[in-house]
């Protein structure tokens, strides 16, 4: 599966330069969380992307969509030709999620909502006796929004254990080092002070992650988050642990080195 997600960091560099437009850092940072979940944990079927019985995954960090997109079309919900046409006027795939495009459950854009809509959904399969289970991915930089922590109680008073928050953990946001902006550390005791089960990972790790996904689903009457430690741009090096990466397109240099090192 390690070099399936290496297959598909290249999928998402080459969307962005064609884009000439786009996240990278953080689209990097998380695509092997997301490829773990598309390629081993989550039950869909791409033929039925509103399949009842199917597990949800909420993409909160909307601007890191060109990794879902990767995996959504890796994973057959649309041809994989649809990855030139990122962020054009009018095509499928635009600069944030939306629920028009297969295999989207929510439209995405403003930062600090997924929690919610995600415990909106885990409830409601609760209610209707389903066993499916809701995963959501937030960035770090996102857990400075008072959203989030609302959410985090109403899921633990709710017991939802068909839900599992994922932090994409990457330490770093638009401008600056999250711990620079608004602090977040100790972030396990404040989840676990919040009443989830908690779970820290390398979030490069393959089997870390696996193992991670595992148990969060064998956790009964409370939510689970997954920390997942990672480096944003991870897979090439001069995108690696740096803010100018968050939210700009490679040249036509920079593709060629990084498609290089993705080879």
């Amino acid at each position: 599966m390690s070099e399936l997600s290496k297959k598909l960091r290249r999928n998402i560099i080459e969307a962005i330069y064609n884009a000439g437009s786009g996240h990278p850092g953080g689209s990097l940072s998380a695509i092997d969380i997301i490829t773990a979940l598309y390629f081993y944990k989550m039950r869909y079927d791409p033929k039925n992307p509103k399949w009842p019985e199917r597990d949800r995954f909420i993409l909160s960090k909307g601007h890191g969509c060109p990794a879902l997109y990767v995996a959504l079309a890796e994973a057959g919900f649309f041809p994989r030709e649809e990855l030139k046409t990122l962020r054009r006027l009018g095509a499928m795939l635009q600069g944030h999620p939306s629920n028009e495009t297969p295999g989207v459950e929510i439209s995405g854009g403003s930062l600090g909502q997924g929690l919610s809509v995600a415990n909106g959904i885990a409830l409601a399969g609760t209610l209707d006796n389903k066993d499916y289970h809701v995963y959501v991915l937030l960035g770090d930089g996102e857990l400075q929004e008072g959203n989030v922590w609302e959410a985090a109680m109403t899921a633990a008073k709710y017991k939802l254990d068909n839900l599992t928050a994922i932090i994409d953990r990457n330490g770093l946001q638009q401008t600056a080092p999250t711990e620079q902006n608004k602090p977040l550390d100790p972030l396990s005791p404040k989840w676990q002070a919040m009443g989830w089960h908690t779970i820290e990972i390398n979030g490069h790790d393959m089997q870390e992650i696996i193992t991670a996904l595992d148990g969060a689903t064998g956790i009964k009457d409370k939510p689970t988050v997954i920390i997942a430690n990672t480096v944003k741009g991870k897979g090439v090096s001069f995108m690696e642990n740096s803010v100018e990466w968050h939210g700009r397109a490679p040249n036509r240099e920079e593709y060629e080195k990084a498609m290089k090192e993705l080879a």
